[in-house]
């Protein structure tokens, strides 16, 4: 087997070993064998391309194409024309299945079902990641950089998979990386030819003890490859580990620790959220078991958002502890506020990996298995060290606080400590947020009546819109967009009202989780993504942290807010959306219609959506529209890039020089350069053997020029020759006219189909990929020679 031969084979293996990091991303095996096969046929190809030999970058283009051609075969036969060509309506099916397949991998947690989206995306990235392995490794012999794919292609699946046997595929990946290096390494020593070593001869042994090809060499680069993969694996065993934080292999953002604390970053969890519920059907998430009767007011909370920076909400960086047997009682709730014990028994899909607990709030006991950590200033419950929601059963108890309407308006002034945290407003926030805060308020006697008109004006009186389909403005004016526009959603209500009320003083935070879900036949409720859901908890001294609902036609507006000021002992029931309702609303906060193209542009609700606000215009701006039009540009440009880097190459090498001795002998050599390379890109390749005038004579002949640019031809030839050979050159003049002249001649002497390609696809244009790789080789050299010096074997002189 030739040593390109087993380069080529080696690319290949090293591509499909680092593709076997994906395996525990999905749930069946099945495609690895297509992506093996296919990886042939695409390693067939260039195989036969670089043995035609095709320039090399006519080799990428048809491995390439072959590439295409092999997932039109396999996801769209029906639609590509006569079941092979891949045209328009193809490629909008595979496009659809890509969207499916992004849609697929945020509505599963791993291992995910192997849909035809999520096969594509594995099949098409591990062809496309062996493109570029090939080219670099095979196609221009460097097989150092090609290591960089196969990394990009192991990190997005150990980023992504969190398992016992992660070492495994690390040591699978970096043995096929290995044993491409040491292909080349050993294709390269074969061409020097045998290798001698200074062992004695033995007895029937060729003197001077000749090994053929690289045998033993390649043997120790093996032994130094082996050593070095189980350096990489007990090392890291020995060092410290570095687990928790943003970087976390369950990006659950806990600390590490014994169990009894660390911390919890503020990574905002509606990213995860976003990620995990953020789909076009419904499904269930949760299946709650509850003592009550009235179910109407169970909000499962699952965190709550107090770090507000006038752009966005997000949780703080709080302490954790080991959940206690009994949590404490809330913050501020006094004894004389009615409450009730609720027992709650939750079920998660065996689907759903949420590292947030959801619970009702607040919590005083929760029994549930696992390593979970409590975070007592938001009361809630956190997976540690890639504990999950996933098919886990819990019991919470937890208390219904029910305050009258009298003790929030009574409600005294909350402690100093407390109200500086949860009123922090930044100074980038609109003024026209706190000014129409006080305006709504206007006349109110006490927090709490500030609050009920805050809710009151963003529910009924204020005429604002229910809509998921909107854009409410970006950075720090995103809710002085909302407030002038009066469209958005739950998310777009709660961190609204929660920023007016802290301009009022009336300490408030954003709690994310799910609205009261439906009902079931057996007794059990059904909380389903379309039940996500973000609502503000303002803090009344006495009570504690209370809900409040301003979203219209969402969830339960609380019983203990009214619409007038306290002095009637029931909220008023002509308004629709006050009083507790006797059923859980079934209006979906993320929208049903919502289609992939409307959720790109983020113009579908979901629970993450305040996590970072709609930018404005969404994705119909002028920059999309620059965006769209740099693209069709660079599509039209890439074909035509050779052509246009011909015609600046011959501008240059034809172009005006300096006046002295030197720069007429440069322009000599550039106008025979440019010369030889002309007649290539009419397909006369250049002979370098030949000596200046045989080499005019050839192209003259080969051309079949007329007599006046054969005469063109040799004058420029003997310039050359003046500057090679001649003590003194002389000066010679016209060589640009004469290079002229002789393309116009070679342009007329052949084929349309010829002429065309010279013009659109010269053939001299590899001189800028043999540049770059010279270029490549050179920089490879000096990094080499700046390093510390191979020690010479004994006795070897220099």
């Amino acid at each position: 087997m030739s040593g390109r031969a087993r380069l080529t084979l080696c690319a290949a293996a090293a591509t499909l070993m680092a593709s076997c990091a994906m395996l525990p991303l999905v749930d069946r095996p099945s495609w690895l064998l297509q992506a093996i096969l296919l990886v042939a046929v695409q390693t067939g190809v260039g195989a036969a391309a670089r043995a035609v030999p095709l320039p090399r970058p006519l080799t990428v283009a048809t491995q390439a194409l072959t590439a295409l051609v092999l997932l039109t075969l396999s996801f769209a036969r029906e639609q590509a024309v006569v079941g092979l060509i891949p045209g328009p309506d193809a490629f909008r099916h595979l496009a659809d299945l890509l969207q499916q397949g992004s849609d697929d991998v945020s509505k599963y947690a791993i291992p995910a079902p192997l849909s035809d989206g999520i096969k594509l995306m594995l099949i098409g990235g591990i062809l496309v990641i062996h493109l570029l392995v090939d080219t670099l490794a095979v196609t221009y012999r460097g097989a150092a950089p090609a290591g960089l794919p196969l990394l990009a292609l192991y990190s997005v699946a150990a980023g992504l998979s969190d398992g016992a046997a992660d070492w495994l595929w690390f040591l699978i990946a970096a043995a096929g990386y290995l044993m491409l290096l040491l292909a080349e390494g050993r294709d390269r020593l074969a061409q020097w030819g045998r290798i001698f070593g200074g062992e004695p001869r033995a007895p029937g042994r060729p003197v001077g003890g000749a090994v053929g090809g690289a045998v033993a060499p390649a043997r120790a680069g093996r032994r130094i490859g082996a050593v070095a993969l189980g350096v990489a694996l007990v090392v890291p065993l020995a060092l410290p580990s570095m687990s928790g934080g943003l970087l976390d292999g369950t990006r659950t953002g806990v600390g590490a620790g014994n169990g009894h604390g660390g911390t919890i970053s503020a990574v905002n969890p509606l990213v995860s959220l976003r990620d995990s519920l953020n789909v076009d059907n419904d499904r269930q998430v949760l299946s709650v078991k509850s003592s009550t009767n009235d179910t109407s007011d169970l909000y499962l909370r699952i965190v709550s958002l107090d770090s507000f920076d006038g752009t966005t909400w997000k949780p703080s960086q709080r302490h954790i502890v080991g959940v206690p047997e009994v949590l404490p009682m809330p913050t501020g709730l006094s004894p004389d506020v009615k409450r009730t014990t609720v027992t709650s028994t939750i079920s998660a899909a065996d689907w759903y990996a949420q590292d947030w607990l959801p619970m009702p709030y607040p919590p005083s006991r929760v029994r549930i298995g696992g390593d979970w950590r409590y975070e007592p200033v938001g009361m809630t419950l956190v997976g540690d060290h890639g504990q999950s929601t996933r098919g886990t059963t819990y019991q919470v108890t937890s208390l219904d606080v029910q305050p009258t309407a009298e003790q929030l308006a009574a409600a005294p002034e909350p402690p100093e400590a407390l109200k500086r945290e949860y009123t922090k407003v930044p100074s980038s926030l609109p003024k026209v947020v706190a000014r129409t805060a006080r305006q709504v308020t206007a006349g109110s006697t006490s927090h709490y009546d500030e609050a009920v008109k805050l809710q009151d004006w963003f529910s009924v009186d204020g005429g604002f819109r229910y809509d998921t389909r909107v854009a409410v403005g970006h950075g720090s004016k995103a809710i002085a967009n909302f407030l002038e526009k009066k469209e958005g959603f739950c998310v777009h209500f709660s961190f609204a009202m929660a920023a007016m009320a802290r301009t009022l003083g009336i300490p408030a935070r954003v709690a994310v989780g799910f609205a009261p879900g439906t009902p079931q036949a057996d007794g059990s409720i059904s909380v389903n993504l379309k039940d996500a859901h973000a609502w503000p908890e303002l803090y009344f001294q006495g009570v504690g942290w209370t809900r409040f609902e301003p979203t219209p036609t969402r969830g339960t507006v609380p019983s203990y807010t009214q619409s007038v000021t306290p002095g009637t002992s029931l909220p008023e029931q002509t308004l629709p959306s006050h009083g507790p309702a006797t059923a859980p609303s079934a209006q979906a906060s993320p929208d049903d219609g919502c289609t992939a193209r409307l959720r790109k542009l983020q113009a579908c609700e979901s629970p993450s959506a305040a996590a970072a606000p709609h930018h404005g215009g969404g994705g119909s701006g002028p920059w999309w529209y620059l965006l769209d039009a740099l693209a069709v540009l660079a599509l039209l440009g890439l074909p035509l890039a050779p052509m246009l880097w011909r015609a600046r190459v011959r501008s240059l090498r034809l172009g005006a020089h300096a006046r002295t001795e030197e720069g007429a002998a440069d322009h000599a050599l550039a106008a025979w350069q440019e010369l030889t390379d002309s007649a290539w890109d009419h397909g006369i390749p250049p002979d370098e053997s030949q000596t200046p005038r045989k080499a005019a004579a050839r192209i003259v002949r080969l051309g079949h020029l007329d007599p006046a640019a054969g005469a063109a031809v040799h004058r420029v030839a003997d310039a050359v020759e003046q500057v090679l050979y001649a003590p003194r050159p002389r000066p010679a003049t016209g060589l640009a006219q004469d290079v002229r002249h002789v393309i116009a001649g070679l342009r007329g002497t052949v084929s349309t189909g010829t002429r065309l390609r010279a013009l659109f696809a010269p053939r001299s244009a590899v001189r800028l990929l043999w540049a770059v790789s010279a270029r490549w080789w050179a920089l490879r050299a000096r990094l080499f020679a700046a390093g510390p010096t191979l020690r010479r074997p004994s006795g070897q002189q220099s």
